[in-house]
């Protein structure tokens, strides 16, 4: 039998537990949170790119054109190039002193990708003049 009463004061015991209420409470709301917000993140828009209202350029006959074509065929000037082709012209064009400017001219059939490939190839080379040549909208 004990001697001490259960209604004394022990205030002067030591709590050897550490009281995980307030973590775990925390801990549900940041979970509640990133629940919430995570979808709205992840959430891909679907935007309708802008039509370009272009005006005439001056003709610059130093400017290179590469054309990509809707089967995915690269020209030249005008003239049908292989890949290593492309990487021979574009290695000649920077070693060049003073630099033209590349005209791209990409059928609107063509995948984003080889557009994104062309130019990441002609940048690798140090080439990032590189013009967009787009079809004016009809009035």
């Amino acid at each position: 039998m004990s001697l001490s009463s259960p209604f004394e004061d022990q205030s002067d015991a030591l709590v050897n537990e550490i009281n995980m209420t307030p973590f775990i409470d925390v801990m549900l709301v940041l979970l509640i949170v990133f629940m919430i917000t995570l979808p709205v993140v992840n959430h891909a828009v679907k935007v309708e790119l802008p039509r370009a209202s272009v005006e005439e350029v001056t003709k610059d006959p130093q400017a290179i054109d590469i054309s990509i074509s809707a089967d995915g065929e690269l020209h030249w000037n005008k003239e049908a190039v292989s890949e290593a082709q492309l990487f021979t012209h574009l290695d000649g064009l920077a070693s060049q002193e003073v630099v033209p400017n590349i005209r791209l001219f990409a059928d609107q059939a063509v995948p984003y990708g080889r557009v994104a490939w062309v130019m990441a190839n002609a940048q690798k080379r140090g080439l990032s003049k590189l013009d967009f040549v787009l079809q004016a909208d009809k009035p």
